[in-house]
């Protein structure tokens, strides 16, 4: 380290001092307002939002207890403005941001319904082309928060950029779990213009959630992420602080400039102000009853509401079904790109005030229709279409083994044969990464390949790929991953030379980070998260070797079950870290214990049941037990709610339900819709090592599994089914026109687009194939529906043409009843209400996809999920024979129709 002078020394430190003294002016105080439904704070010199609290209560939506720690140049607060203007004629942007340069705002008289009001010219630079003036307003007895803003200059100017920062109680910050979970909340948009909002949900998930929306023309058309300083405590973009975001009006000048290589969510626009002129832009504050209540929140504002069926991530095979509610009526519609999708009315909605569209896709990628309101109002909504869902998994499966396959006789690391990780940009397999896990096989990141392979052949069974990854299984997962004892190794790859004398390490990579493990830190076998990846591999493996018995040559169906159940006992016999969190993807672990119960293996059915009960126990006595590595998570509550539920522990299910509410969102937007909160997994998994909202990494997939249970057993609370299907549907998305699947998208509106690595989608995909199905509804408003299907017919009888991705579930919702195959997929579900039987088509190969291996007979099994007042479970009218559990069902030319009665 260089030495400075004491001068040197002495001046550095009195510009460190400037540059640390604290400019939003805390200590001068605060004015303070109380609503009949807030109670708020703004602080005096600045006029910026320090505290907004529902009426009556503690729980306090801005970080104020943080803000000592944030009142500094360069940090955002609610209330403050950016822009980019220019002169007609001009090309440079002229930027302001009130944050840069803090100085005491001008107060300005306040009457009527405004409750303060300041003049920003002090805060705004002295090239500024505008003149704004902000105030805080109660209209109508709801807050508001309103910039006038007003071209100063005697000539045009063109308004590029217009946004507020949103500042709300992110901060995990130096909190404990407790303190998190009833301080915190976490906030994602709707990047829907006129129609966008805001939600702010408070992470107990039972607390009333806050819903920003527009005032008047001021739509919400950009999303950005605000930088900060992230060098000094709360520790800004970090994994306990995401860090903050601006809502857009005008986005033009950063289309044209940072933007410019990326098509973004909506059209950029800008405005042109003529001298003297002025304009007002604004957001109102309302406070919903609950999570469950943010739509009637929004549709008691008069705003418009979007409702899509079975989502906004949309399969080519199947029908979308999109309802919108607005005072006023639709006068047009467009999509971009030109012909992405088609449209036509439907006769669905039952209830006034809602109409119905039938939405076809056409074209691969993202897609926005844009609805105009003969008002005027503008509403976007986003989609993603993929591939018929049956055949991108089957592209899926193909990457994966073939693309991804690893076969090296000399690899000293024992990875061969194996299927892992991979970089799509540069098209070919990661070898070596300075995260040693990653070419190591074990992790999310290293075992995600090879889970997602597995996972696929239960999900849709090729011959060609059972017969790779048997050998995987027999060569490498078992002897190389998982050692002989049961343990699972964190990694098979690391660093150290000196071990591996032949082997070429990349010198462009950097070796020097904690990660680079050396072989004793990625031989350590203490992370309980990696055996559940082993577990799902072997269970996976179980099921085509038990249903599909000619495409296993290497083992048999019982030495597949029992590796997982003697991963189970090996994690949780007391030596393993971590095995009394929660688990992503241990659902595996339930649906194991199932079969082991249907296959009378009751001893080792004994053995699971008791390990999870211990953990279970160990939950019911905490309030907050979804803990896992980092300070906050949102991995832990699958498995929590999975095993409270099965132990009949209604409190703690409850509490882990709620929990997911808050931090995955119904979104009308393919990104956010059902995408639970995920932001520093590609700091360990991606490409791009970047805090960052991401969309649809596996959070998404597992998170939904709780949410579409709690409906199964409460088959009327649509909420959960919408959110917990668009949770499932997330993971095709991730899957590119090759059969590549990504970790996540960049939401960051500089990047929008998929991460280059495979990473750590395989816990996504496992969440998809243990929880994807078809689902069918008779919606109060929509009437009947599907959600993973096509409804072809509504009278006399309902008919249902299943179109989900792995078509081995039928949830049929009036009844309460799954309907599900081990073998052989779902072709069309008839459901005759008067009668109230059904009619199942089971076929041996799924419909739309090539390879698919062919189930010698269909094993159909019949469950009550839901206690139904006169219902009984259904059985079929056939005399079919039993096995595990199963109807046997024979097939006939390939396929099998079987009617089933109360």
């Amino acid at each position: 380290m260089r030495l400075m002078s004491p001068s040197l020394t002495w001046i550095s430190c009195l510009l460190l001092a400037h540059v640390v003294t604290a400019q939003l002016g805390l200590s001068d105080g605060f004015l303070s307002f109380n609503t009949s439904t807030f109670s708020v704070q703004l602080v005096t010199d600045s006029q910026t939002l320090y505290s907004l609290k529902p009426a009556g209560s503690s729980f306090d939506f801005i970080p104020g207890d943080k803000m000592s720690q944030r009142q500094n140049n360069g940090q955002y607060h609610l209330g403050d403005i950016t822009f980019r203007a220019r002169k007609v004629g001009s090309t440079a942007w002229v930027s302001g941001d009130t944050s840069t340069a803090r100085r005491s705002v001008t107060p300005l008289p306040a009457s009527g319904t405004t409750l303060a009001a300041a003049n920003l010219a002090p805060t705004l630079p002295s090239s500024s082309l505008l003149s704004i003036t902000r105030r805080w307003v109660l209209q109508n007895n709801v807050l508001q928060l309103l910039f006038d803003v007003t071209n100063a200059q005697t000539t045009a100017v063109e308004i590029g950029a217009l946004g507020i920062p949103l500042e709300f109680n992110n901060i995990f910050t130096d909190r404990t779990a407790a303190q998190t979970n009833q301080a915190c909340s976490l906030f994602d948009p709707y990047i829907g213009q006129d129609a966008g909002y805001v939600q702010v949900t408070p992470l107990l998930g039972t607390l009333p959630p806050l819903v920003v929306l527009p005032v008047g023309k001021s739509p919400l058309e950009g999303w950005r992420f605000l930088p900060e300083s992230t060098s000094a405590a709360p520790y800004y973009q970090s994994q306990t602080f995401e860090g903050l975001y601006e809502w857009q009006f005008h986005t033009l000048a950063y289309a044209q400039n940072e933007w410019s290589k990326v098509t973004p969510w909506n059209a950029a626009t800008s405005v042109t102000l003529q001298a003297g002129q002025t304009r007002t832009y604004g957001v109102q504050f309302l406070l919903a009853p609950s999570i469950r209540g943010i739509e009637s929140t929004i549709r008691g504002a008069n705003r418009p509401v979007a409702a899509g069926i079975p989502g906004y991530i949309l399969p080519v095979d199947q029908t979308g079904k999109l309802f919108l509610s607005y005072s006023s009526a639709v006068q047009s519609i467009d999509v971009s790109p030109a012909g992405a999708l088609t449209w036509t009315t439907n006769s669905d909605a039952r209830t006034a005030g809602w109409v119905g569209y039938s939405i076809t896709a056409r074209t691969w990628g993202r897609s926005r229709l844009s609805i105009t309101y003969a008002d005027g109002t503008l509403q976007t909504v986003h989609y993603y279409v993929t591939k018929g869902a049956t055949q991108a998994i089957g592209d899926l499966g193909n990457f994966l083994t073939t693309s991804q396959w690893f076969n090296s006789s000399t690899d000293p690391f024992h990875r061969s044969p194996s299927v892992i990780s991979y970089d799509r940009e540069v098209n070919a397999v990661v070898k070596d990464d300075a995260r040693a896990w990653i070419p190591g096989l074990s992790d999310e990141a290293g075992a995600g390949s090879w889970l997602a392979a597995t996972m696929k052949q239960y999900a849709q069974p090729n011959a060609a790929e059972v017969a790779k990854l048997e050998q995987f299984a027999t060569k490498v997962l078992k002897g190389s991953i998982q050692n002989s004892d049961g343990t699972v190794k964190k990694s098979v790859y690391f660093y150290q030379p000196s071990l591996v004398p032949s082997y070429s390490y990349p010198s462009n990579i950097n070796w020097g980070n904690w990660w680079s493990w050396n072989q004793a830190a990625s031989y350590g076998t203490d992370r309980a998260y990696d055996y559940v990846h082993v577990i799902a591999a072997y269970w996976a493996l179980y099921r085509v070797a038990r249903n599909y018995p000619s495409l296993v040559k290497l083992q048999t169906w019982q030495w597949y079950i029992q590796q997982a159940v003697t991963t189970v006992s090996t994690m949780t016999n007391g030596q393993v870290g971590y095995a009394n969190d929660g688990l992503m993807g241990e659902t595996v672990i339930r649906l194991l214990l199932d079969d082991l119960k249907r296959e009378g293996l009751t001893s080792n059915a004994n053995l699971v049941e008791s390990r999870m009960k211990a953990r279970e126990s160990n939950w019911a006595g905490q309030r907050y037990p979804f803990g896992s590595e980092m300070a906050w998570d949102s991995t832990g509550q699958e498995g929590v709610y999975a095993w409270a539920k099965y132990f009949n522990d209604s409190t703690t299910a409850t509490n882990a339900l709620n929990s997911i509410l808050a931090y995955q969102p119904l979104i009308p937007h393919w990104g956010y819709n059902g995408n639970a909160r995920r932001y520093w997994d590609n700091i360990y998994g991606g490409k791009l090592q970047r805090i960052e909202r991401q969309i649809h990494h596996y959070g998404s997939g597992l998170n939904a599994l709780p949410l579409l249970s709690a409906f199964e057993s409460s088959p009327t609370d649509y909420y959960l089914l919408r959110v917990g299907y668009g949770g499932l549907s997330g993971p095709l998305s991730n899957i590119d026109q090759g059969g590549f699947a990504s970790a996540s998208f960049h939401s960051f509106a500089d990047t929008l687009k998929w991460d280059g690595s495979s990473g750590d989608y395989g816990p996504n995909l496992s969440g998809h194939t243990m929880g994807i199905g078809t689902y069918i509804v008779n919606h109060p408003d929509f009437g009947w529906q599907a959600f993973g299907g096509n409804v072809l017919s509504t009278s006399p009888t309902v008919q249902v043409q299943v179109r989900d991705s792995v078509r081995r579930r039928v949830y049929l919702a009036p009844l309460g009843q799954m309907l599900s195959v081990d073998a052989g997929a779902f072709s069309t579900v008839t459901y005759d209400p008067s009668a109230r039987t059904v009619a199942v088509t089971i076929t041996a190969v799924p419909d739309g996809v090539s390879g698919a291996a062919s189930a010698p007979q269909g094993r159909l099994l019949i469950q009550q999920k839901a206690t139904l007042s006169g219902v009984t479970l259904l059985k079929p009218t056939a005399n079919l024979a039993v096995d595990a559990g199963a109807y046997v069902v024979p097939f006939s030319s390939g396929s099998a129709t079987v009617t089933l009665s109360l």
